[in-house]
């Protein structure tokens, strides 16, 4: 299982290769099973309600085509998803990415994100993409 962080998912419904990279779009177009957490959704959202990204279409449309059109799959966030996001290391203020980090973690997944930050997790050795 490969976890997208929000920024590879947008880059990867948005078809913006030159931002992902041609062997990370290979990797998600190999893989079995692509997912994003459930915060990736709220974050999304927030970054196109405050203009921090333009989506092409609607957010509900966006939304449509990057999940069920895209066959990426929603991960909740549960309580031990919560508790571990809690837990982890003060590495990374931002609590999206720290759930997004935990989720990989309780899924027994890899992670693929573009942030430098998450490489200072000793949890995610062998883990990021």
């Amino acid at each position: 299982m490969i976890i997208l962080d929000t920024h590879i998912w947008l880059w990867w419904v948005n078809e913006n290769i030159d931002l992902i990279g041609q062997v990370r779009n290979d990797l998600i177009q190999r893989a079995d099973f692509v997912a994003v957490s459930a915060i990736s959704c709220f974050e999304v959202a927030w970054l196109d309600a405050h203009g921090r990204i333009e989506l092409p279409c609607s957010r509900t449309s966006w939304f449509e085509k990057a999940l069920e059109g895209s066959d990426i799959n929603l991960l909740p966030i549960t309580p031990a998803i919560a508790s571990i996001a809690v837990d982890l290391p003060e590495h990374h203020s931002d609590p999206q990415d720290r759930i997004i980090i935990a989720t990989t973690l309780n899924r027994d997944a890899k992670l693929m994100s573009a942030d430098g930050k998450f490489s200072r997790y000793k949890e995610l050795a062998d883990r990021l993409l």
